[in-house]
């Protein structure tokens, strides 16, 4: 569009409910809050655009009690702004209005704000996702429980026509794992089934070595953040002598400047970086991050950090817009009990965006509807 417009910005909390128990190496999880961001502009009349703030406890830089207030300040902040009608222009302002320091709220903003460029139709980025409906190949994954439990995640995903699997691995016993992942190797070979693993940190730097060289009989197409964050030099070694491809993710957490990016990249040199939106800073920064990977020839894939349909289908939309070759860590839009209603569909181990299906309403959740002055 030509010309500037200025926005009204809501946002709400919002509960969602875990269909299960989520085991995670951080504890157990039962609800996951996110806050829905609103924008609405008299330039786009009976329109919204929608973001979502998802911080996760433990690991999101604005995980805090203060996110709220966060939001509200941030909202009036940018109420006061007249946007660029481009999508490159809007990116950068939120860049330079909205701290580095709160990833999720950038995102959000960054989603509500094209959303609500784009009509708000959901359409986040020009895409094949959205606008052909293209599918994204994804892996199925595998949560943390019993063996028994696990087993019976694995040859759900299999019947299902998942070609790649992500097994969370630290959290049950190593040899209990180490059969899991013998099992499904005695059926599928590595032709027939990629296998990621992912430790969260789970393993002591002194034992990850010999536990991965174990773990190498299985023809492993790669294993995240091996050893906790922040062991620099310890994770450059384990990179060099892996036999199995490393993958950082938790180590890309408040990593900022093009050049922190750089120097992470270049001092711990893994094979694959694993980014979620909602961690690093959302689209430009995950942008700058692949960009960085690619020239170095790192590999890359985006995963959901559990958001809503909201969230993940622009983490969706931002990855097909690379048209990936790697399958996207994008499987998670049937967690909870009470997620928003949305033309995500999962078939065959692809995610679809179904243009014959319509999102859930979303104004109703909102008090009452953005008015700018």
């Amino acid at each position: 569009m030509n010309g500037t417009f200025q926005i009204a910005v809501d946002f709400i909390k919002y509960s969602l409910d875990f269909r299960f128990d989520a085991v995670t190496s951080r504890g157990i999880l039962r609800r996951k809050d996110s806050f829905f961001v609103s924008v609405a502009s008299p330039t786009f009349p009976g329109v919204r655009g929608y973001g979502e703030a998802g911080p996760l406890p433990q690991l999101s830089e604005d995980y805090s009690e203060d996110i709220e207030r966060w939001l509200s300040e941030i909202g009036e902040r940018l109420s006061r702004v007249s946007w660029p009608g481009h999508e490159e222009e809007i990116l950068a302002l939120i860049k330079e209005l909205v701290p580095q320091n709160l990833p999720s709220v950038r995102f959000a903003f960054e989603t509500a704000l094209l959303d609500l460029l784009h009509g708000g139709q959901r359409q986040i980025l020009k895409n094949e996702f959205f606008d052909e409906g293209t599918p994204l190949s994804i892996n199925g994954l595998i949560w943390m429980g019993d063996k028994d439990y696990m087993l019976q995640q694995i040859e759900q995903k299999l019947e299902e026509g998942y070609n790649c699997i992500k097994m969370k691995i630290g959290g049950i016993d190593f040899e209990e794992e180490y059969s899991l992942l013998s099992f499904i190797r005695n059926y599928f070979s590595a032709d027939e089934i990629t296998l990621r693993v992912d430790a969260n940190g789970a393993f002591s730097a002194e034992e990850a070595l010999f536990k991965l060289q174990r773990l190498a009989e299985f023809d492993l197409h790669s294993i995240e953040q091996p050893i906790r964050a922040g062991q620099g030099q310890a994770l450059y070694k384990l990179c060099r002598d892996s036999p199995i491809p490393v993958a950082l993710d938790e180590e890309l957490i408040g990593i900022h400047s093009p050049e922190e990016k750089a120097r992470l990249l270049e001092t711990i040199q893994p094979h694959f970086i694993v980014l979620k939106p909602s961690l690093v800073g959302g689209i430009l920064a995950s942008r700058e991050w692949i960009s960085i990977a690619e020239k170095m020839g790192i590999g890359w894939w985006l995963t959901s950090a559990l958001e809503s349909n909201i969230g993940l289908n622009a983490i969706a939309q931002l990855a097909s817009s690379f048209r990936p070759e790697l399958p996207q860590g994008l499987g998670t839009g049937q967690l909870y009990h009470n997620n928003i209603e949305a033309p995500l569909k999962v078939r065959n181990g692809k995610l679809f965006y179904d243009k014959t299906q319509k999102w859930g309403e979303m104004e109703g959740l909102f008090k009452s509807p953005p008015s700018p002055a």
